[in-house]
């Protein structure tokens, strides 16, 4: 009898989520591209700028933020020459007042922002990269010094560059949008202006990918060198609207399943699958102690967003005034940046930009049966509202596992497993057939 209820309930392809999986052709080649050529004349020509701080100014042409910024839009629509006319370039900009914290004058606050749209106008999903611009010395308010920021966080910045360089070609059903920020060390101004924005008009941003600091690998306490770890920061519980969620997360034991901690969990699979030579490495909290990224005021509006960071911090080279004292250079030089370290985490956003933008959108209405005392599991899905599909994967995981352990493919809607829904967390994610995965979908009860 169990061999027949085996036979009846599973699909034949059923494999650990560890285990290799097929590669898309054409993601391999869109992370095969990233050049460590390119991003190191990324990195230069953005420290030419002397300084990228947020007050600075914004009308010299070769000093300040205005001309950075300036500069990364040309860079934008250099690229959108590449896309027929799909790569939308713009900047995001409002005046702010002086707020008594660290915005003492009237400032120019802008984001550089361009959007790959998709092919299917039907499909309203938005995939989303930042960094932030602007730079900063020891002093926060210190706008007149150099402050070149190479790695903090002239590394976003550069991916972002080196990401619409590559995907500028890309024909993918939904969007991509790449940000660049400004005001991340005022206190996240610009990041919270574009969030706002995002949430009063409704947008359909299923997922940012924040990068801040990405290319250095010495530990400035310890000395020790990482060059094959990323860390992916995210929050497990949500910030919006916890209170009227909280009862729910109790009940089921999602403390540990918040929508960014899924994001993560996507970004470890699909980074390691096309990078070689390195491991994400998931960090249980929505950021660093003391510290703050431009992911946050998403998630704070209730957007699936994370950081990603390299793993070791040298606190010699950022927030630092350029000099000298007893042998040790500091300051956010280039010369201390790992450029082939760089290399690996660009290819981890393109690779899940990739996937994320060819997948189909998620599994509708995705139900678990809990109303009956049983050893089995009983899942039900409703297919996505866009792409095309060839099946699903139905994920699971013990209770205490990090990462999604089993993969179980079907072409159904329904499935009945042979494992208990008390042991065992379970979720949902489309497959097309080039074998890009949606985002996952936990089910709720039935």
């Amino acid at each position: 009898m169990r061999k027949i209820l085996f036979t009846l309930f599973f699909i034949p392809v059923i494999f650990n989520a560890q285990q290799t999986v097929a590669q898309d052709p054409e993601i391999i080649n869109y992370v095969s591209q990233v050049s460590t050529d390119s991003l190191k004349s990324h990195i230069n020509s953005l420290v030419s700028f002397g300084t990228r701080h947020t007050m600075s100014s914004t009308t010299d042409p070769k000093r300040g933020i205005g001309a950075a910024r300036k500069w990364v839009l040309k860079k934008f629509n250099d690229y959108a020459k590449n896309a027929g006319g799909r790569m939308e370039v713009f900047l995001q900009n409002q005046t702010i007042q002086p707020d008594g914290k660290r915005i003492d004058r009237p400032t120019n606050l802008g984001n550089a922002i361009v959007i790959i749209h998709g092919t299917n106008p039907n499909d309203k999903r938005l995939f989303m990269m930042s960094g932030h611009l602007d730079s900063r010395v020891s002093d926060v308010m210190n706008n007149k010094d150099n402050a070149p920021g190479a790695n903090d966080d002239g590394s976003g910045v550069a991916a972002l560059i080196e990401s619409a360089r590559i995907l500028s070609k890309s024909k993918f059903p939904a969007s991509i949008v790449l940000v660049a920020f400004s005001g991340e060390e005022q206190g996240l101004l610009g990041s919270k202006m574009l969030a706002e924005k995002a949430a009063n008009e409704g947008w359909q941003l299923e997922a940012l990918l924040n990068n801040d600091m990405i290319s250095n690998n010495l530990s400035s306490d310890t000395h020790l060198t990482n060059t094959h770890q990323l860390r992916v920061f995210s929050e497990g519980l949500p910030q919006y609207e916890l209170d009227k969620k909280a009862q729910d997360i109790r009940k089921f034991g999602l403390e540990n399943d918040g929508e960014p901690r899924q994001l993560a969990r996507y970004i470890k699979e699909i980074g390691e699958r096309y990078v070689d030579h390195l491991q994400v490495k998931l960090i249980y909290r929505n950021d660093r102690f003391l510290r703050g990224g431009d992911h946050t005021p998403f998630v704070e509006k209730g957007f699936s967003a994370v950081r990603l960071t390299e793993f070791n911090e040298n606190f010699n080279h950022q927030h630092q005034d350029i000099r000298k004292e007893n042998g040790v250079q500091y300051g956010d030089l280039p010369e201390f940046m790992d450029f082939d370290y760089f290399k690996k985490n660009v290819g981890v956003n393109i690779a899940v930009l990739a996937n994320l933008a060819k997948s189909p959108s998620k599994p509708e209405n995705v139900k678990i049966e809990v109303s009956k005392l049983t050893n089995f599991t009983d899942l039900s899905w409703e297919k996505p509202k866009s792409g095309e599909i060839t099946g699903y994967y139905i994920l699971m995981r013990e209770t205490d596992a990090s990462v999604w352990q089993k993969k179980i493919f079907t072409k159904e809607n329904t499935i009945k497993l042979p494992y208990s829904k008390d042991n065992y967390f379970f979720a949902v994610q489309a497959i097309n057939a080039s074998g890009n995965e949606s985002l996952i979908v936990l089910p709720k009860i039935k």
